[in-house]
């Protein structure tokens, strides 16, 4: 892609972002979720390959219908309570189809058949960008309606992702598809909390993040979509295979890595809030996530490939370790010791 419209698809994702975040009408918050789809279509299709194309047109249709909810939803909540503040919906109907609306948009269960596709046919940078920053504004939405949602259907809908999202990726090869389902499972652990601790859930999405960044430009790095493909890279990078292993129990939430904090505080104020069943039901659930990590895992660093193979043999190279592969990744290992200090900030 030419470098010049790539800064122009980029920074009209910055500029769709921090409208929607910033804004308090509900057309603004529209245009800028509206901005965000158009930036993302060429980042989709630029291969060129059928399959980019089948996603691009998906990934419209889908973001299509999910702005006309949101459009449907604000102008019902106006209609009746004559508010345009996003703060202000409190219409009961409004509120249900705005949460039909995010779901479409974030891929939680029932709404999520497009993302998996989408995601395989995306190169690994633009599903880096679907996994995380895409998925902000619609967060934030969420974030700032949560005092209006309901909170049973939430549950229920978060209880499905995330047995969906671990029971789905089992059976997986294509490395984007597992992470896909794995996307939809961390939703899950996001909206279940929404409606009880705001704050929690945009803590987590922050660290879920900084865990799929890792992962997504760790496998980038390393030129790698299939598991088969997976099962050779350490004999070409054994160092960046095995801090992938450590990235990747983080992302399954296993202590003492990051990604044990949002799962623990989450058990922790479902307790506070007499939901016992579903925090025992989440996290038995989660272990299905953690059996595709491991299965991940085991192929990145513990499976070696045959001496005769039928593939080419690709030239062994000590590539630099990107800056930003070892930040992130040191983000997605060390951060629990610090985590009395962002309860207190909760």
């Amino acid at each position: 892609m030419n470098p010049q419209a790539k800064l122009i698809f980029v920074m009209s994702l910055f500029l769709g972002t921090t409208i929607t975040i910033s804004s308090n009408h509900w057309m603004t918050a529209w245009a800028g979720l509206e901005i965000n789809t158009l930036a993302v279509l060429p980042m989709i299709s630029k291969s060129h390959h059928p399959r980019a194309i089948e996603a691009a047109t998906k990934y419209f249709l889908v973001q299509a219908a999910a702005s006309a909810l949101v459009l449907f939803s604000s102008m019902t909540n106006a209609w009746h309570t004559g508010q345009w503040d996003i703060t202000q919906l409190t219409h009961p109907t409004s509120s249900l189809i705005l949460t039909a609306a995010i779901s479409m948009k974030l891929g939680l269960v029932p709404f999520h058949f497009w993302f998996p596709e989408v995601l395989q046919g995306s190169p690994l940078t633009t599903g880096l960008i679907l996994s995380t920053a895409i998925k902000l504004p619609p967060i934030t939405l969420l974030y700032m309606t949560s005092h209006s949602l309901n909170p049973e259907l939430l549950t229920t809908m978060a209880l499905l992702s995330i047995a969906l999202g671990g029971w789905m990726g089992l059976n997986q090869t294509q490395i984007r598809k597992i992470l896909a389902f794995s996307s939809i499972s961390h939703l899950g652990w996001m909206a279940i909390i929404i409606v009880y601790n705001p704050k929690l859930t945009m803590l987590n999405f922050l660290l879920y993040s900084l865990m799929t960044a890792a992962v997504f430009l760790t496998l980038n790095s390393m030129k790698v979509l299939k598991l088969n493909t997976l099962i050779t890279s350490w004999t070409k990078s054994p160092s960046l295979s095995s801090i992938f292993l450590l990235t990747l129990l983080s992302l399954a939430g296993l202590p003492p890595l990051t990604g044990f904090l949002p799962k623990w505080l989450i058990i922790e104020e479902l307790t506070k809030q007499d939901m016992v069943p579903a925090a025992m039901m989440m996290s038995l659930l989660s272990l299905l996530g953690l059996f595709f990590y491991l299965r991940l895992a085991y192929c990145a660093t513990i499976t070696l490939p045959p001496h005769t193979t039928n593939h080419m043999k690709k030239w062994h190279t000590n590539k630099p370790v990107n800056i930003s592969i070892a930040i992130l990744t040191t983000l997605s290992l060390v951060l629990l010791p610090i985590s009395p200090m962002i309860v207190t900030i909760l």
